[in-house]
């Protein structure tokens, strides 16, 4: 059985080694992976900026091209709870898509039931649990859990690890002075942890985030879930 691969717009154009790093996940776990390229943006960024009419077209692309699929997989917490919460919401028949569209670490979790997944990584990395993947899909300890496995690998506890860290797409822009001091307080905590990388399961946080720690001239890392899996 074929998995479909939602790369998200952002990884395709900004973090293609977060797509790279997903296909080498899932192949090493034995996933048989199809990239359909008739793809496109699912609508995430239209829906948040109120252009319904733009978001409809693309949520019934979206279904229409991952029809047929057992799951479907993305690296991006963002995107997937988007397709579930509101992709049904958008068209009229859904096919059922939004319900087998997963993120990459509960895909993992729950196909293979493990934590170990073969990966290693060295130094000490902290985990920021994104908006989206920690209140819309609730994703919980799973990717902590799946950090935890890696051999090599030092996870710190971040402090205030649940707080935003000021992304939000275009609430960085619309809003960017909250956004900055939100980010400043999220560095200050990424700083405090001592850790030598955050990772996270969204690339368009890590963006924020690794551009705030790279004007800060700072040493620590921003990488996926996926980049700590893949090697």
């Amino acid at each position: 059985m074929a998995y479909g691969l939602f790369i998200t717009c952002l990884a395709d154009t900004l973090a293609p080694e977060v797509g790279r790093a997903t296909v080498r996940v899932l192949d090493r776990a034995g996933f048989e992976l199809e990239f359909p390229r008739e793809q496109t943006c699912c609508g995430q960024m239209h829906f948040n900026a109120g252009h319904l009419d733009a978001a409809r077209t693309l949520a019934g692309r979206f279904v229409e091209v991952f029809d047929g699929y057992e799951a479907i997989v993305a690296p991006s917490g963002s995107c997937a709870a988007h397709v579930r919460t509101h992709v049904p919401k958008l068209v009229a028949d859904d096919r059922g898509v939004p319900g087998r569209t997963q993120e990459l670490s509960e895909f993992l979790l729950e196909r293979i039931g493990a934590v170990d997944v073969g990966s290693t990584f060295r130094g000490s990395l902290t985990y920021h649990p994104t908006c989206h993947s920690l209140r819309l899909l609730r994703l919980g300890s799973g990717p902590l859990s799946l950090l935890q496995a890696v051999p090599g690998a030092e996870v710190v506890e971040l402090p205030d690890a649940e707080e935003c860290c000021g992304f939000g797409g275009t609430f960085a822009v619309t809003n960017a002075e909250v956004s900055t001091a939100m980010l400043d307080a999220k560095i200050e905590s990424i700083v405090a942890s001592g850790a030598d990388a955050v990772c996270a399961c969204d690339a368009s946080c890590l963006m924020h985030i690794g551009g705030g720690l790279r004007r800060r001239g700072s040493h620590v890392r921003a990488v996926h879930l996926a980049e700590v899996l893949a090697p």
